[in-house]
């Protein structure tokens, strides 16, 4: 770690209730194995150490021995699992990743790493087109986080992008799009699934 600059740790998003998937998205499996250990691997390659972010019910079907964070149910949304994650760990940046993005790999993850800029808010990866942060695959610095709980106390928005597009953030663009890929439905889920097999091969 450098000189002043907070650890990275890395948190896998596995909390969320799924509706439009129709079934865990975090259990659903695009690499052979579940997404939310896929993804937990992959983080385990650019960060100090890793967690899973999950509701307390969910521990039930975890049979790995993977790090987890219990969501505390302070906060709507998203960022109750990020926020939670803060609680336990306060001092450190976190490197959060949803669980529904099958197509991020470790390059990917490496080049947001390697542009993190600890002296904003937050490091976001955003397409061209858009130019839009994407909170759920971000680099949260400390004092980023501490100040999305007091823009939390003062709007009645739970938005992590809302409150990133309103902060001094640092933006890094992938290099292919592809890889924000959010899959939130089934015929999601098979489209990217089939994608994965064709360039593998198979």
């Amino acid at each position: 770690m450098k000189q002043g600059i907070p650890k990275l740790y890395g948190l896998v998003l596995a909390g969320g209730r799924s509706t439009r998937m129709g079934s865990d998205k975090g259990l659903l499996k695009y690499h052979s194995v579940p997404q939310q250990e896929y993804l937990y691997n992959l983080l385990e390659d650019v960060c100090d150490t890793v967690y899973l972010s999950m509701r307390q019910e969910q521990e039930e079907d975890l049979t790995d021995n993977l790090k987890i964070i219990v969501d505390q149910n302070e906060y709507r949304g998203p960022f109750n699992g990020i926020l939670s994650a803060h609680k336990a760990h306060p001092n450190v940046a976190w490197l959060v990743l949803a669980c529904d993005l099958p197509l991020i790999d470790l390059s990917s993850l490496k080049q947001l790493a390697e542009n993190r800029d600890s002296k904003k808010l937050a490091t976001s990866f955003s397409t061209r087109k858009s130019g839009l942060p994407e909170p759920l695959i971000t680099i949260w610095e400390p004092l980023g986080l501490v100040k999305a709980i007091s823009h939390l106390k003062s709007t009645d928005s739970s938005c992590p992008r809302k409150f990133l597009i309103n902060s001094e953030i640092a933006l890094v663009y992938p290099e292919r799009d592809e890889i924000l890929y959010n899959a939130n439905s089934l015929e999601d889920y098979e489209f990217v699934k089939s994608k994965i097999e064709l360039s593998n091969g198979a």
